[in-house]
C-alpha cells in the first residue's frame, strides 16, 4: 500500500512547514510520506528548527526550503493531503494550492518572527510542540479507511487545536 502523501504548506518554507515535514516523515514512517514547501520560499531552513529537531533526535538530511511549483507540475508526486500552516491571526496570506486531495489548516504563529535568540528558542519550541501534538494526532487517524468527509472533518479539527496544555486537561 502506498504511503498517505502530505503537503505542509507556508509563506517561507523554513520553519512551520519544515517542522511539520520533518517530524511526520520520522513519526509515520512507511505509513506517511510528507513534503514541506512555500508560496514565496526564503531558501534556507530557518537554523532554529534545524536545532529543535535536532535536539529530539528527529533526521533532518534533505530538509530545504523550496517552491510550491515543485507540487504541481506532471512530474510532481501525487498528494492525499495538503495543510496549510500560515497565521491569519497575524493577516499572513496563506497559499492556496489547487488539486484533488483533501485541505485542511493547521495555523500557528511563525516562530521565526522571534526578535531575538532566546525568544526565538522559545517559539520554536513552542511550535514544535503544537506540530508534535498534531501529527501525532494525524497519525492516531484510520487516514486509509476514512472517506475524504470524514478526513477533511478530522484533519479540520486537529487544525484548532492551539493550546496543548488545554486539549490534556
Amino acid at each position: 500500500m502506498n504511503p498517505c502523501r502530505v503537503l505542509f504548506i507556508c509563506t517561507g518554507n523554513s520553519a512551520r512547514s519544515i517542522l511539520s515535514e520533518a517530524t511526520l516523515n520520522h513519526l509515520g514512517k512507511g505509513r506517511f510520506e510528507a513534503f514541506s514547501a512555500g508560496s514565496q520560499p526564503t531558501g534556507r531552513v530557518n537554523p532554529y528548527a534545524i536545532e529543535e529537531l535536532k535536539a529530539l533526535g528527529i533526521s533532518t538530511e534533505g530538509l530545504s526550503s523550496k517552491s510550491w511549483d515543485r507540487f504541481t507540475g506532471e512530474d510532481a508526486p501525487p498528494l492525499d493531503i495538503v495543510i496549510t500552516v500560515c497565521d491569519n491571526a497575524a493577516n499572513e496570506t496563506c497559499p492556496v494550492l489547487f488539486g484533488d486531495f483533501v485541505k485542511s489548516h493547521w495555523g500557528q504563529p511563525d516562530p521565526a518572527a522571534a526578535q531575538s535568540a532566546g525568544a526565538a528558542i522559545e517559539a520554536f519550541r513552542l511550535a514544535h510542540t503544537l506540530v508534535l501534538y498534531r501529527v501525532n494526532a494525524l497519525l492516531k487517524l484510520p487516514v486509509e479507511t476514512m472517506s475524504r468527509d470524514e478526513l477533511k472533518q478530522a484533519l479540520d479539527h486537529i487544525g484548532t487545536i492551539t493550546d496543548v496544555e488545554e486539549e490534556h486537561a
